[in-house]
């Protein structure tokens, strides 16, 4: 079984999990972000679409989002609840996007079942806004979340095992590492009790 196998699988379910808990904490990270009201954004492994009432409650109904799922089954039921974004089936390895279009990339929840980290990290930063220092403007920002620490995401994906035993999130160097060597600056972590956010901002055009 591959990950868009597993995830297919897992989609008829994904909804019936208790989530108000972890819907507080997501609604927190969110509103946190500021993101402005008719900003462009990218929701990547967006699932059933949790993240977009949130998106949409934190801009005001302002909302540009463009929501991206390896999953035909998790699109599917995100589609169903008809939240106003574009829905897209992809890869964040090989996004099917142009360049530079996104002010925010949003990865809740998906980060670690990249194969290849670095490959999806270069992906995404290559869809954020460059920044335009004449207009005043900061390049876009990438922000890696998650509902729980790191600790507890890693060992759930290791309790589960099949296709998720070894997708974890790496510790704190590394990460900065990873998000630095693929052109995103400003790297920081947070990995607290209860969340887990990393976030960085696309630098100069190449």
């Amino acid at each position: 079984m591959n990950q868009r196998q597993f995830f297919d699988q897992a989609a008829a379910n994904w909804d019936a999990k208790p989530r108000d808990e972890m819907l507080t904490r997501l609604r927190e990270i969110v509103a946190g972000l500021g993101i402005a009201p008719g900003a462009a954004v990218l929701d990547v492994g967006c699932g059933t679409g949790v993240l977009l009432p949130l998106l949409h409650e934190s801009m005001n109904g302002d909302n540009r989002v463009v929501s991206l799922d390896l999953s035909r089954e998790m699109l599917k039921r995100a589609q169903n609840k008809r939240q106003m974004t574009v829905y897209v089936q992809g890869d964040a390895q090989s996004l099917p996007l142009p360049e530079g279009i996104f002010d925010w990339v949003l990865c809740n929840a998906v980060f670690p079942h990249f194969s290849d980290k670095p490959r999806a990290l270069a992906e995404l930063r290559r869809v954020l806004r460059g920044p335009e220092p004449a207009e005043g403007r900061a390049g876009g920002y990438l922000v890696i979340c998650h509902a729980f620490n790191r600790e507890v995401l890693n060992e759930f994906h290791r309790s589960k095992g099949s296709v998720v035993a070894h997708d974890t999130l790496p510790d704190e160097e590394e990460m900065l590492r990873l998000l630095r060597e693929e052109g995103l600056m400003n790297a920081q972590v947070w990995d607290e009790p209860d969340r887990y956010i990393a976030m960085a901002q696309r630098d100069y055009r190449l």
